[in-house]
């Protein structure tokens, strides 16, 4: 977070202090609360945790990384009882933060919903924080949000990306009250080497960087680009627990979903599937893919719209997991933003991390698989060139709800 985007990393030889634990953020913090003050004492801890940036950096991070609330405007619907008739619970996806989330926060305000954030332990803060902390903290979360937003509320949603996908879909296996769900490049399925990750405090104690899959320059304020073996464990043990409580069921809730054929996060041939178990009739699945899919048995393919990843005019040839939830206007992911994820090229290849982060024409932007890599310079793809199209889905989508 230290360095300037135009220039590039040293490799380090030994691990920083980011990549060890903080003591602020391993554990869900403010069970007592309202959220009002939950809000005010994530954005203290927040400042402590990077006390160390000038003030006007600090600020923005701060800001980035809190949870938030937003209130509709006053004539929107209200239930029987003067509560909000709807309202929805953010949750952003691992190593990620709210920022990520304030586009469809907006989205949903404007739609008459009451609108929280939660921030997930571990993150926000340094990635060390993520060497210790546990999936059920990140539930403890979801679930503490959940019966806060009742209380302003009548009908509760629920919205995540990635892994706050998975914490979504697990909450509304234990709680009646969630009324819908918003799902948004879900991680229902990972690598089965997530599963051993762990293994690695057999001998960490020799080798110091053993807890870390990666370890990177950390240049985005808004996102962990290190990671944590421990992270990709905590998400396996998380999508077995949902595995576990789905077997054998159906989800009977109104669910809508997107995500990206070529996601190379995860796999998303598991949101497919899952759609086979989202039974209620208005359920509906934004599907990027560079050709068309075949759907699984199960899956009314009215119930999937189909949309092409490809806009050349744009040099994008693939839709990325990072990319769908963010608008191409972004101030920092965006089409014009001030960061560019080159992450794949550090640090083999240093030459195309430089030039990639430069926006050296032509980039390409996509999702970073091999045959896309293949093709030339590589831009992850940050942002949702249509967007606006999910946006007019998700409307109707809310419009037909009960």
């Amino acid at each position: 977070m230290s360095a300037s985007r135009d220039k590039p990393f040293q490799i380090q030889a030994v691990l920083a202090a980011r990549h060890t634990t903080s003591g602020l953020n391993t554990s869900f913090c403010c069970a007592g609360m309202d959220f009002a003050d939950y809000v005010a004492a994530s954005r203290e801890m927040l400042r402590r945790a990077h006390a160390a940036l000038p003030p006007d950096l600090l600020e923005r991070t701060v800001a980035g990384n809190a949870p938030f609330e937003l209130t509709p405007d006053e004539n929107a619907a209200r239930g029987r009882d003067g509560r909000w008739r709807r309202g929805v619970l953010l949750m952003h996806g691992l190593t990620d933060s709210p920022y990520l989330m304030r586009p469809l926060a907006e989205f949903f305000r404007q739609q008459g919903f009451r609108v929280m954030a939660v921030l997930l332990p571990g993150h926000g803060t340094q990635p060390g924080d993520l060497l210790d902390v546990r999936w059920q903290a990140w539930a403890d979360a979801v679930a503490w949000g959940a019966e806060r937003l009742s209380r302003e509320a009548e009908e509760i949603h629920l919205a995540g990306f990635s892994v706050g996908a998975t914490l979504a879909v697990r909450h509304s296996l234990l709680d009646e009250r969630v009324r819908g769900l918003f799902l948004f490049s879900p991680a229902f399925r990972v690598s089965f080497l997530a599963a051993w990750a762990n293994l690695h405090k057999l001998y960490s104690w020799l080798l110091p960087a053993a807890p870390w899959v990666d370890v990177k320059p950390d240049d985005d304020p808004y996102k962990y680009e290190s990671f944590t073996k421990n992270a990709a464990y905590q998400t396996h043990a998380l999508i077995r627990d949902l595995n576990g409580r789905l077997k054998g069921r159906e989800v009977h809730i109104p669910v809508f979903a997107a995500a990206s054929a070529d996601d190379a996060t995860v796999d998303s041939r598991a949101t497919l599937v899952f759609m086979a178990r989202a039974q209620h009739v208005l359920s509906r699945l934004v599907y990027y893919t560079t050709e068309p899919a075949q759907l699984p048995a199960g899956v009314p393919p009215g119930r999937v719209a189909q949309v092409s990843s490809v806009v050349p005019e744009q040099n994008i040839v693939s839709f990325s997991h990072l990319s769908l939830v963010l608008p191409p206007e972004d101030a920092h992911y965006g089409r014009n933003g001030d960061y560019s994820n080159c992450l794949h090229y550090f640090p083999g290849d240093m030459a195309k991390y430089a030039a990639c982060r430069r926006n050296a024409p032509p980039v390409l932007q996509g999702e970073v698989t091999e045959q896309a890599l293949r093709a030339g310079l590589m831009r992850r793809l940050t942002y949702n060139p249509h967007f606006c199209a999910l946006e007019s889905s998700m409307r109707q989508f809310i419009e037909n709800l009960p």
